[in-house]
């Protein structure tokens, strides 16, 4: 792409960005109009300006989409259309999710140092306008072009975000002397739930970008084996979102079903896409077994020694989880062509 197209582009990205802009403006001041309200809490500015800011990024992706992509589908078979489609129409509801929770993790911050602060319609409308647009410039620019790794970064911090705001909206703020689990139960359950339902959305979706990596490199001769990969990183999405879908409380035993799935099955995708990719470099090998050997040594401290407690614990083994899953999609990105491939078998399922 030369220097021209790139400023083009650059410039639809800043048009976007006001257009962002004036749309959460104005919605934002109609949507609040009338006596001022709270930063944060009941009858706030978050939850009106966090829904605006989520609808504003989810139509910017869709544009931008439309506007950048929208020939790469005419080389591709229908099956090819519909998993890309899919994952589109999936990232979309995501970056609704992300944009929203993390607005209302900010307003949440800000209540809490802005203690007694009113904010009017119009003011209310420029926070709004603000926020749409930072996720409105996002959205556009991951419809130009979107990587695998910046999906893993992706779901990374919006893990923490989520995790954060349901920490800060918990209705036991004793619940760490338990478990993560107990913060999809109570009066503020929904972010947290709501959290890990988006999470799994995620997680399918980088596992069907994976997919589209394997394929671009080792192309159609493996694409049932790229299928089976595919299969399993939405099966561990669908577990994660499960663990929202079915609190602790509500429904303990499906509750721990889908917990343990999720570790279970994102093992075995990591397993089995390791696999898939040539070779497998060295740096994988390495980062896999530094990150086994310590799982098993965190485990071992905090199940058997008693060292920590078992909130503790997750947050170690999520996090070194996650790592590794970095690790695996920049690996990717080194080996992925940056073309499109499309496929030449008009049959998923046949030759």
């Amino acid at each position: 792409m030369d220097i021209e197209q790139r400023m083009a582009r650059e410039t639809r990205a800043i048009w976007a960005t006001v257009a962002c802009f004036a749309a959460g403006g104005l919605l934002g001041t109609w949507a609040l109009w009338g006596n001022p309200r709270p930063v944060a809490g009941d009858g706030s500015v978050g939850l009106p300006i966090a829904i605006i800011a989520g609808v504003i990024a989810a139509a910017s992706f869709v544009v931008s989409t439309q506007l950048h992509r929208r020939g790469e589908h005419a080389a591709m078979p229908g099956w090819q259309v519909v998993i890309s489609s899919l994952s589109a129409v999936a990232l979309t509801i995501a970056l609704a999710g992300v944009t929203a929770l993390g607005v209302l993790l900010a307003t949440q911050v800000l209540g809490v140092g802005l203690e007694g602060l009113e904010l009017p319609a119009a003011a209310g409308g420029i926070v709004a306008g603000v926020a749409s647009a930072v996720a409105g410039r996002f959205a556009f620019k991951a419809g130009i072009g979107l990587r695998t790794s910046d999906l893993a970064t992706l779901l990374f911090g919006y893990l923490i975000i989520g995790t954060l705001f349901a920490m800060l909206t918990a209705a036991d703020p004793q619940w760490w002397q338990l478990n993560f689990s107990q913060l999809g139960m109570g009066a503020g359950a929904w972010a947290f739930n709501g959290t890990l339902v988006v999470a799994g959305i995620l997680t399918a979706t980088v596992g069907s970008y994976i997919g589209r990596d394997l394929h671009r490199i080792r192309g159609d001769a493996m694409i049932g084996r790229i299928v089976w990969v595919v299969a399993l990183w939405a099966a561990t999405g669908a577990a994660l979102a499960g663990v929202g879908v079915f609190p602790l409380g509500r429904n303990e035993m499906m509750h721990n079903i889908s917990a343990m799935s999720v570790l279970a099955l994102f093992v075995v995708a990591g397993v089995v896409t390791t696999l898939m990719i040539p070779g497998p470099p060295r740096v994988l090998q390495f980062t896999s077994a530094g990150i086994a050997l310590l799982i098993v040594t965190a485990v071992v401290l905090g199940l058997v020694f008693d060292l920590y407690s078992l909130t503790a614990l997750e947050v170690i083994v999520i996090g070194l989880g996650l790592l590794w899953l970095t690790t695996l999609v920049r690996v990717l990105a080194v080996l992925t062509p940056a073309e499109e491939r499309p496929s030449a078998r008009r049959s998923l399922l046949r030759g």
